[in-house]
């Protein structure tokens, strides 16, 4: 089946399909020994796709991997700005596999990595809505009336409109549990910060039905078990 070039090597593990598309337009993407062009369609069982003289593989299986990211590290396969990787962590996985979603460098927990685009896709698609509970604390003291305005939905100072989310208060007056069925660019810090309340704190706990395993430790992985992979291919 004919599909765009830049899902193709994406899906294969080469590359996200932003860097494909610059890939693309720096003409080092052949397909059946000419240069591919950006939009371009391809059939990966059919045609003879390489990227700069290496021949497109596609993974013999898909690999799930569950890791508890730790601060400090940013949620790409590389960084131009020479920051650490959460690839770096799972370097010794097996296989090139990707982040589903982002965690803020400054943020930790829980982060899916794989290899099978669909599913990454189908996790990230608006359509699905997700639902992400995340720990968090602030610098302040949170109330009914913060809780009130996420169940509302919030509309941000730069007019982005904000799906109704979940606040549950803790016994901790700063903190809270988050439950958001979207990822937008560093929401729930938005969220907060526009409430007066600037986040200090962000921990995902999970993901869908996947639950960070508590006995990993930050930076550690492993592979989704049976149960896991199959609750979340149901989602």
């Amino acid at each position: 089946m004919e599909e765009r070039i830049q899902k193709i090597l994406s899906g294969a593990g080469i590359c996200s399909r932003r860097k494909a598309e610059e890939y693309l337009n720096a003409g080092r993407v052949q397909v059946n020994g000419r240069v591919a062009a950006l939009g371009e369609k391809a059939d990966p069982q059919r045609d003879h796709i390489q990227v700069d003289g290496v021949a497109l593989t596609q993974p013999r299986r898909h690999t799930y991997l569950m890791l508890h990211k730790p601060r400090g590290y940013v949620t790409t396969l590389s960084d131009e700005k020479g920051r650490k990787t959460v690839a770096q962590l799972v370097a010794d996985c097996g296989v090139r596999v990707w982040p589903v979603g982002r965690l803020d460098m400054d943020s930790e927990g829980l982060l899916l990595l794989t290899n099978d685009g669909p599913l990454a896709h189908r996790l990230l698609s608006p359509r699905h809505h997700v639902d992400k509970t995340y720990f968090v604390r602030v610098d302040g003291a949170l109330d009914r009336e913060d809780a009130e305005a996420f169940a509302a939905g919030m509309t941000l100072a730069d007019g982005l409109a904000c799906l109704p989310a979940g606040l549950e208060l803790l016994d901790t007056p700063d903190a809270a549990i988050v439950t958001l069925r979207e990822g937008k660019y560093h929401q729930i810090k938005r969220m907060l910060a526009q409430r007066g309340k600037p986040v200090v704190y962000l921990k995902r706990l999970t993901m869908g039905p996947l639950s960070l395993d508590p006995a990993l430790e930050k930076g550690e992985w492993r592979p989704l078990t049976a149960e896991e992979l199959a609750a979340i291919r149901s989602v």
